[in-house]
Formats: structure tokens, sequence, C-alpha cells
């Protein structure tokens, strides 16, 4: 065997260096690597990032933007609806319009209502998307606020519901401030219109709030016109062609007279018997009149036709006069007593009552 191959065979290998485990240079070679691979990442992925950032901002920059623009658009079309109204005002088309402090106070509800709608869609619609640019699932977010939705709707029924009643109460414009209204649980004046309660001044000066989900019926009374109704009761023997003539005069004259002729949307008319009694009779006057001004017409045509038949000699009465009976003669036998029992001695009635003469006492009995 050759001597190198003795070498190789006999000979064991050297002993191998020991790797370093010191924890500093560790702790500075995962320092360096994660600062590497942070490098790397954001170097890979700084362009989506940066689409991102630019798609959010892009995304708020659009929903201001269009926010602004709405909610002007919306303050413009209530000015000019105001100024549509103040426009009309004091003129004869105006008297055919409401008011221009209800006008006002509904536009401007209106306006409110119209302004939170649209930041709360435009605002809404921007989060969503926003959250949607980060990959986010909107599918538990969307489900968790149906259900809070549907928690909150149930507990707060009666808010949700009145609202929704003052919006739709507004927007259908049911009533407006200044108009008398019976809404079923309150009768008055409204003097303030709000998406929740109404305000309403009763006859008495009383002021109610009444919450537009309770009001389940509305009785205008100050739209569109009113109607004035006198019933004046005469005798049954009056010429009913002077009675008519007389209501017709009174009629024409205050028809010429202010400011009746501005109150009085159309002649006062005889619509004729009403009814008819055995002892009396009822002629009916009707007039459309402003709304609101059905009550001072009626107490003015009252009084004026209460002069007018004065002047003719024509009674307004339920019946005719009956002249007061006079006071009959005295009766002389009402001082006279009535006649005694012992006025006769001889009468049975006299008999019956005589006193009993008491029965004798037996001698040696005391008394």
């Amino acid at each position: 065997m050759s001597l190198p191959v003795l070498l190789a065979v006999g000979s064991t290998p050297s002993p191998s260096p020991s790797t370093s485990t010191d924890p500093t240079v560790a702790t500075l070679q995962d320092a360096q690597e994660s600062a590497t691979n942070a490098a790397s990442w954001v170097q890979q992925n700084w362009s989506t990032w940066l689409a991102i950032g630019l798609r959010v901002l892009l995304i708020l920059v659009i929903a201001a933007v269009l926010r602004v623009a709405v909610r002007r658009a919306i303050t413009k079309l209530i000015e000019r609806m105001n100024r549509t109204v103040q426009a009309v005002d004091g003129t004869a088309l105006g008297g055919l319009l409401v008011n221009v402090e209800r006008r006002r106070q509904r536009s401007q509800a209106i306006g409110s209502v119209l302004r939170s709608v649209a930041s709360f869609l435009i605002m809404g619609t921007a989060a969503l998307m926003i959250l949607g640019t980060f990959e986010i699932n909107l599918a538990p977010l969307l489900a968790s606020a149906g259900v809070a939705g549907v928690a909150i709707g149930f507990g707060a029924r009666n808010l949700v519901t009145d609202f929704l009643s003052g919006v739709f109460m507004i927007l259908e414009d049911q009533y407006g401030v200044g108009d008398t209204i019976d809404a079923g649980v309150a009768a008055g004046e409204v003097i303030e219109v709000g998406l929740r309660v109404t305000k309403l001044r009763g006859d008495n000066g009383e002021i109610w709030y009444v919450r537009n989900g309770e009001v389940k019926r509305i009785g205008n009374l100050s739209q569109g016109w009113a109607t004035a109704g006198v019933d004046v009761t005469v005798r049954a023997g009056e010429d009913l062609d002077r009675v008519q003539s007389v209501l017709n005069e009174v009629a024409e004259n205050m028809s010429k007279d202010e400011p009746w002729n501005e109150r009085l949307w159309g002649p006062v008319e005889v619509l004729g018997l009403d009814s008819v009694l055995l002892d009396s009779m009822v002629v009916r006057v009707s007039a459309k009149t402003m709304p609101g001004k059905a009550l001072s017409v009626e107490r003015e045509l009252r009084w004026r036709i209460k002069r007018a038949f004065d002047a003719a000699n024509i009674r307004i009465v339920g019946g005719p006069v009956t002249e007061p009976e006079e006071d009959p003669a005295p009766d002389p036998t009402e001082t006279v007593a009535a006649p005694s029992a012992h006025a006769n001695p001889a009468s049975p009635q006299a008999a019956a009552a005589t006193p009993i003469t008491p029965a004798p006492t037996p001698s040696g009995v005391p008394k």
C-alpha cells in the first residue's frame, strides 16, 4: 500500500471552526433583513398605495364639491320660491295664494329636509366607495347596518312615524302657518309647523303640541275659499217677496262697502226657504268668502239684516207674538173658611163629633 493511501486512510478529519452565536450580530442581521424586506415591499407596492390614496382623495373632493353644489342649488331654489310669493303678495292673485309667512316657513322646511337628505346620500355613498377602495368586504357591514336600522326602527317607531308624517304634510301642503285646522285631537290656528310636532293656538289662547304621527285626518278651514251662511227666521205670515227684496238690497249694499267687497268672493245669494214650520219659516242666505273670513262676514250679515228688517217692520221671530194674559179677578170664596161639622148640631157629622161622656165611677173606688 502506498504512502498516500495510508495517509488518506489513517488520517482523521480536522475539526471545523464553530459558527459565531453572538446575539448582537443576530439582531443586527434581523433588522437589516427586515429593513431590506420592507424596502422591497414598499418598492413593489408604492404604486398601488399611491393609486389608492389618489382614489380616496378624488372621492372626497368630488363628494365635497357635489355636496356644496347641491346645497347651493337647493338654497337658490328656495329663494326663488320666496321671491315669487313676495312678488304676488298684496295683489289680486296673492289673495288666492297662501300668505308669505306660511310659504316662507314651508319652503325653509322643505329646503332643510332636502339639504339633509342630499348630504346624507352623498357622504354615505362616498364612505362606502372609500371602504371599497381598500378592498374591505362591505357585505357584513351592510348586514349589520340593516339589523341596526331595523332595531332602531322598532325602538323609535313613533319618532320615525312623526318625522315621515311631517315630511309628507309639508310636501303635500296640507296646512301651513296661519291656517285654521281641525286635526281631530286638537283644533286651532297653526302657529308653527315642524317635522315632528305642529303647534296650534286654541280658541281660548292655549297652545296645543300635536305630534304629526297622531294626526289621522285634517280639516283645513283656510285653504281655497269659505262659505258664510246665515239663517233668517221670520213669521209664517210674512210676505216672501218683500223679505227677499230686503235681503237682496242688504246683499247689494254689503258687496259695495269696504272691506267687505274684498272679503266677499262672490255675490250674497238668497237661497230660498230652508224650512217651513207651523208658526215660522227659515230663509237661507249664503256667500263665498275669503278663507278664514266667514265668521266675520256672517256677523256683519246678521247686523245688516236685523237693521233692514227693523226698518221694514219685518219681525225676526220664531213664532207669532202672544199678548200677555191679564190677571184673573180674585175669587171671593177664597177667604171663606170651610164649613165646620159643628155648624148643624143635628147632622150626623156633628153627632159623630160629639165627645164621648165618661162612664160613672163606682162608689168606694178612689178617683
